[in-house]
């Protein structure tokens, strides 16, 4: 790997899932109007990052402490109306955890304590909504390896964005069936207005 020895430092101390998402939860987010998808040494250097940069940065803090570096692609319905969210996944004695960087009081950390990658993804199902309370997470990938890219990612001063079509045209498995998608109850307004509580403000 090819970090300097302060990065090496920094990330090295991220020896825990805890502390990486303590870590993630200090970085300012980064608000752009074009995302643009930045190594885990521009985010260490700039101190911002959106949940994908966040998902790298994470990743190779588990890798450099010798855990596989897991991504897990939540998909949505549309696109155009929401955002997918990008988290990273961590095992302890047999159980799934979560690592998360998002701006809101929600789609958060998940503790190790699902028996599959489905009931994890499953956890952030209800809490997926848009204002009006559509509910929208449609589907979720499979446990995306980043070390199947090699080292390079990990320092690049280039923009990513060929890791995010990668992840984004992986294997992804279906949540609902277009009956389930008919009949879902929409958010209550309790619910919508805990979502709109945000960390950072653009």
């Amino acid at each position: 790997m090819e970090f300097n020895k302060k990065e090496l430092k920094v990330l090295k101390s991220l020896n825990t899932p805890q502390k990486i998402q303590s870590f993630l939860n200090d970085l300012s987010f980064r608000f752009e109007k074009k995302d643009t998808y930045n190594s885990p040494r521009k985010i260490l250097n700039d101190h911002k990052a959106h949940c994908f940069d966040g998902a790298l940065l994470a990743a190779s803090a588990l890798w450099v402490n010798g855990e596989k570096p897991l991504l897990l692609d939540l998909k949505v319905a549309e696109k155009k109306r929401d955002v997918d969210h990008v988290i990273v996944l961590f095992k302890r004695d047999g159980f799934w955890g979560a690592i998360s960087k998002t701006n809101h009081a929600v789609l958060r950390y998940r503790e190790p304590v699902y028996k599959s990658v489905r009931e994890l993804a499953m956890s952030y199902f209800h809490e997926y909504f848009m204002n009006n309370g559509e509910k929208t997470l449609r589907s979720f990938s499979k446990p995306f390896d980043l070390s199947k890219f090699g080292t390079e990612w990990l320092t690049s001063e280039k923009d990513l964005y060929y890791i995010v079509e990668a992840l984004d045209i992986s294997p992804h498995t279906q949540i609902l069936s277009n009956k389930q998608i008919k009949n879902l109850r929409r958010a209550d307004k309790i619910e919508i207005k805990t979502g709109e509580i945000v960390e950072y403000k653009s």
